[in-house]
């Protein structure tokens, strides 16, 4: 149904079945013509591109992602190579020599995982990690966490990494989370950015939110943004020159200057095509009328489609009584099967072996969908190979 419009990636990737799209979405053919308008701007304009990248191009991305979310301020949007270097600025914003507890849970992904991980090595860094799991019972039990010491940092996803598992109701967990804590709130969005319809008007004041291109955005890679709140006065120690737009011309001299929008969370100077490419998927949708509520529930019908051949296979390990999330908690555009952790790594490879692309995360093996799949081309007879 929409595969004439990733023909580049599907020529490249002959008889194979990528159901790893939530690891390394394909793009469309559109970001080709974009990363090449990219060379082309730059060989034309030389230094003067900056003018066209920021008077035209980041305020585009900016308005695109805004209308996406719902945000009210467009100019609160800023632009970073990847998520841990927003995560690295939003940690700098604390004294580390002083107490410091951070609230999060056992299911984020390794732009925070890791780092996080290693500031609790220092004496000072207090790190309370919240199962997800129950996931029914998930919001309930994190915001009693949050209420029940001093907090200075709320961290969780949207939509976690290694399960397909969503917040259903995000708003209401930050309300609530909100009248326990003063701490800041950072959502981590990847798994839910252009996957999940997402209103965050309510909330637009109280969170940053973080995600990228990488994934449902189809953009590739180089392309994450921070949502920040209006009228935040964070100074963050992990700072760059573009944090500095608007301040550029005055004197450099007494306190660090910040700008006065999302850019105060800006780093330094970076490659550009990314924002090029997201731009291109961004007016690819508004052109095909494509918004992320029928993307969702064309990637809600395949994962329906999917699930009925294995019905109809009785397959004894790709089946239903081995998919994480039994209860309909599911949103991601991935399905996640639980086995023992040498059975998914070899399951995995197995299917590798036959065309199938899929990763896997400990002893969970994921299974993604997207525009570029249709329902019909689905051949998973060689799974009868694999036991």
């Amino acid at each position: 149904m929409y595969q004439q419009f990733y023909q580049h990636f599907l020529k490249a990737n002959p008889d194979k079945q990528h159901f790893a799209c939530h690891s390394h979405h394909y793009w469309p053919d559109v970001t080709r013509d974009a990363t090449l308008a990219y060379w082309d701007d730059s060989a034309r304009l030389v230094d003067d591109k900056w003018d066209l990248v920021f008077g035209d191009k980041v305020p585009a991305v900016q308005h695109h992602i805004a209308r996406i979310l719902k945000l009210p301020d467009a100019e609160q949007i800023v632009f970073a190579p990847n998520t841990h270097e927003f995560v690295m600025r939003i940690l700098s914003c604390f004294d580390w020599s002083k107490a410091l507890t951070v609230v999060t849970t056992d299911s984020e992904f390794h732009s925070f995982h890791r780092q996080i991980n290693r500031l609790s090595e220092l004496n000072t860094v207090n790190v309370i990690r919240v199962p997800t799991e129950p996931f029914a019972t998930f919001p309930e039990r994190f915001a009693a966490v949050v209420a029940a010491q001093p907090t200075d940092l709320v961290f969780f996803s949207q939509v976690f990494f290694n399960s397909g598992v969503g917040v259903k109701e995000l708003t209401g967990l930050v309300q609530q989370l909100d009248k326990v804590t003063d701490a800041m709130i950072v959502v981590d969005g990847y798994h839910g950015f252009m996957a999940v319809p997402t209103d965050l008007s309510a909330i637009a004041q109280r969170i940053f939110y973080l995600a990228g291109s990488y994934k449902y955005a189809q953009g590739g890679e180089g392309c994450c943004f921070l949502a920040v709140p209006k009228g935040s006065e964070h100074r963050p120690v992990y700072t760059g020159w573009f944090a500095e737009f608007g301040e550029l011309a005055k004197a450099k001299q007494g306190q660090v200057q910040y700008a006065n929008n999302g850019y105060r969370f800006a780093g330094a100077t970076m490659d550009c095509s990314a924002l090029y490419r997201v731009l291109a998927v961004f007016d690819l949708y508004q052109q095909q009328s494509l918004t992320v509520e029928k993307v969702q529930s064309y990637i809600q019908s395949l994962q329906h489609s999917f699930l009925a051949i294995l019905d109809e296979m009785q397959h004894p390990l790709l089946n239903r009584a081995h998919l994480l999330d039994k209860q309909n908690q599911q949103q991601g555009q991935f399905l996640t099967f639980r086995f023992a952790a040498d059975d998914v790594a070899r399951i995995a490879a197995a299917l590798k072996q036959q065309g199938i692309i899929t990763d896997y995360r400990g002893d969970r093996l994921r299974f993604g969908f997207a525009l570029y799949h249709n329902a019909a081309d689905y051949n998973l007879s060689c799974l009868k190979e694999i036991r």
